[in-house]
């Protein structure tokens, strides 16, 4: 059997959705909501570890950006509670979330690059998964519920 071909103003592609990214973005918005309150999650145990004990973490000597450990600590509390918050916001479709998404995972990605020095395995893992959100945040297209 024969296909026609596609009318002027139509297209055979059925798999690209209404936002320009198909399924890939809208699924990656709703796995960077789950991924913010993953990242917000692991900032506040990582705040929690750092405010509990100072020797949780390595000591680093001549570092540039050489804070106290339970500084550290609170700043990864506070930015881990901000981005459970924003992660919810994400899975609940609001609107404001996705700006405020793409902000705070940025913030993350330069904490944690800072931080990278005291524990470099977390450290990497919460880059990663900010770059993740950003991409999947700026790429969707669909309109947000507001």
């Amino acid at each position: 059997m024969a296909q026609s071909a596609p009318t002027p103003g139509t297209s055979r592609r059925t798999d690209v959705g209404s936002n320009g990214g198909g399924g890939w973005a809208a699924g990656g918005t709703m796995f960077a909501g789950v991924l913010l309150v993953v990242d917000g999650f692991l900032s506040v145990v990582k705040g929690i570890a750092g405010i509990a004990s100072d020797d949780v973490y390595a000591r680093v000597n001549n570092y540039v950006f050489k804070f106290d450990v339970s500084a550290w600590g609170w700043i990864h509390l506070i930015l881990g509670v901000i981005l459970l918050f924003v992660g919810w916001g994400i899975l609940q479709g609001a609107g404001w979330a996705r700006g405020a998404g793409v902000g705070l995972a940025s913030l993350s990605i330069i904490t944690n690059f800072v931080w990278l020095p005291y524990q470099p395995v977390w450290a990497i893992v919460s880059i990663a998964i900010d770059v993740f959100v950003i991409w999947a945040l700026c790429t969707d297209r669909s309109k947000p519920a507001v």
